[in-house]
């Protein structure tokens, strides 16, 4: 069963419509910043960009949560910024990438108002700077995170999940 993957830079709506998801499709939901070690979020907390190291093995662990989870289907976070990082991604199996992407302003907005994420705002242009469109060999679906209700995006994504199937 395929494993859907809510991608995109911090402030983008990866939490919102990864559970609204999760919940249309009965499955079970992951937050990707559970699986970082905790030297990653002191790292981040403190306005530090991640290396591609640093994010070896959070990246190793939500590739083994798509491996566990490749009978019963689920949702799961990941900025998944880069190509590379999406390549690990998809060694843990089937997997879709709906990609939330939005306005500068809006994110940074949207990062400032929430209340107790370790992510400052100042790393939003390092992880602007790192993302690499989804290519067309990968599956999945960029989706405006300004255009809509969260409701409609949910939509808009499993439309494109039973088109993928």
């Amino acid at each position: 069963m395929t494993v859907i993957v809510v991608m995109g830079v911090s402030g983008s709506g990866k939490t919102t419509i990864g559970t609204a998801l999760a919940e249309a499709l009965g499955v079970e939901y992951a937050e990707a910043d559970t699986f970082h070690p905790k030297a990653n979020i002191d790292k981040m907390t403190a306005g530090t960009p991640l290396t591609d190291e640093d994010r070896a093995p959070w990246l190793a662990a939500i590739a083994g949560w798509i491996r566990e989870h490749q009978v019963t289907g689920g949702v799961v976070t990941s900025s998944a910024l880069k190509r590379r990082y999406r390549d690990v991604l998809r060694s843990g199996g089937d997997v879709f990438f709906v990609h939330l992407h939005g306005d500068r302003a809006q994110l940074a907005e949207r990062m400032k108002t929430r209340k107790g994420h370790f992510m400052p705002v100042s790393l939003l242009d390092s992880q602007l700077a790192d993302l690499e469109p989804l290519e067309p060999d990968e599956a999945g679906i960029v989706l405006d995170n300004t255009s809509g209700t969260p409701a409609e995006i949910t939509e808009a994504a499993l439309t494109a999940l039973r088109e993928h199937a």
